[in-house]
């Protein structure tokens, strides 16, 4: 009886060990496991974040070009006055001193705005400015 004892001992304790090599390699596992997803999560994390950046930078690009749009429109605008006609008498009272349609040379004009008063000279040359005839 004692030897089966013995080989009963001996059969529990090299199932022990057995059992401790196992435990041993699952809690390894585990942990390489548990690495494994935080290095999902942050690779998720990674593609989200790049993801954002493109769309960000999408917009960035989107929006620069309407700026740029918008700045162009700007200066065609502020270079081509709205107005591009003179008033009648205006233009009646340069065609009395034999200035035509189109753009003013300023000397001439000066000429012929020499007998107004300095506020009807300023008056006209604003409304030609405006219009765009002075050269």
């Amino acid at each position: 009886m004692e030897k089966d004892e013995k080989e009963i001992a001996e059969r529990i304790e090299a199932a022990t060990t057995l059992l401790e090599r196992t435990l041993s390699w699952l809690d390894e596992r585990l942990a390489a496991a548990s690495a494994m997803a935080g290095e999902v999560e942050r690779i998720s994390a990674t593609v989200d974040q790049t993801r954002r950046e493109a769309e960000l930078a999408e917009k960035l690009g989107e929006a620069e070009r309407e700026l740029a749009e918008l700045k162009a429109a700007a200066a065609t605008s502020l270079l081509t006055p709205l107005r591009r006609t003179v008033p009648a008498a205006t233009s009646e009272m340069l065609a009395k001193h034999g200035i035509a349609e189109g753009p003013v040379d300023v000397r001439t004009l000066d000429a012929a705005l020499a007998g107004l008063s300095l506020e009807q000279r300023i008056a006209v040359k604003s409304q030609l400015l405006r219009a765009g005839a002075i050269a």
